[in-house]
């Protein structure tokens, strides 16, 4: 049994179908884990959340989707308790654009109102129910799988679901020796530079991994497989890559990758 890990999608729905097009999975066996933010900044993040939540629907004991921190400041937005999706960094704008088919548009606290009730009326039920249904972390046998990073050495029942959608912590991606932790959140370009080792663009350092390798126009969407550590990514110009990493492989991996005599 595999698991395979796709790091934030973020509105790239060609780039996801392409990606799980890819991945030799076995859907009875295999597990499928996504790390959060399935919206903003792309093209077609309903798309995105539509498909993946039927997978999960329709495979719920194999397909698990992790809440990131854009679905939390899409329902912060709606439940009145924050405004930061609708600032221009989070690219939330093109989600509301998608889902309401219209342009948003703030100018005064009237506007972040008429915002507020239009995404309520637009996007559809079940899309919401799905973000509000969405665990903060998933564990298996191989690794710990988190939006953004664990309290240091913390089973991620025991971190704050603040830290888990939003950490940034050098400490966590320099000295996690824990059982393997893989995450996306940060783009793997701002992580630090020991553990962004060969051409695949992920991050290895101990037990942290990173596999958020960007979403601009010429970053791959990443999908890693453990605990054979092979890395597919899709690009937006149709290019398919696979590599088959085998440095920096934590301790515990390797020892799960010698018992299942994979070499």
């Amino acid at each position: 049994m595999k698991t395979f890990v796709i790091g934030d999608v973020h509105g790239r729905c060609a780039q996801l179908l392409g990606l799980l097009e890819m991945i030799p999975r076995e859907e009875s066996s295999d597990t499928l884990v996504f790390l959060g933010d399935l919206i903003d900044r792309g093209p077609d993040a309903p798309g995105c959340v539509e498909h993946v939540l039927n997978l999960s629907r329709s495979n719920p004991e194999h397909v698990t989707c992790l809440r990131g921190n854009h679905e939390q400041m899409l329902l912060d937005f709606i439940d009145g308790t924050g405004n930061i999706w609708i600032t221009p960094v989070t690219g939330g704008e093109l989600t509301f654009e998608q889902y309401a088919g219209q342009t948003l548009v703030i100018n005064s606290q009237t506007d972040i109102d008429d915002a507020r009730n239009t995404i309520v009326n637009k996007i559809p039920r079940e899309h919401l129910e799905f973000f509000r249904e969405r665990p903060f972390y998933h564990e298996d046998e191989y690794a710990f799988y988190v939006h953004a990073g664990l309290d240091h050495e913390k089973h991620p029942s025991e971190t704050s679901p603040q830290l888990l959608l939003w950490s940034r912590d050098m400490k966590f991606y320099k000295n996690y020796r824990g059982k393997p932790c893989v995450f996306g959140h940060t783009p793997t370009s701002f992580l630090p530079l020991r553990g962004r080792v060969g051409r695949h663009g992920i991050y290895i350092f101990h037990s942290a991994i990173g596999i958020d390798t960007g979403y601009n126009h010429s970053s791959p969407l990443s999908c890693l497989s453990l605990p054979d550590f092979t890395l597919y990514q899709s690009f937006a110009d149709g290019r398919e890559e696979t590599h088959q990493i085998t440095s920096f492989i934590p301790e515990t991996l390797k020892a799960m990758r010698a018992k299942a005599r994979i070499v």
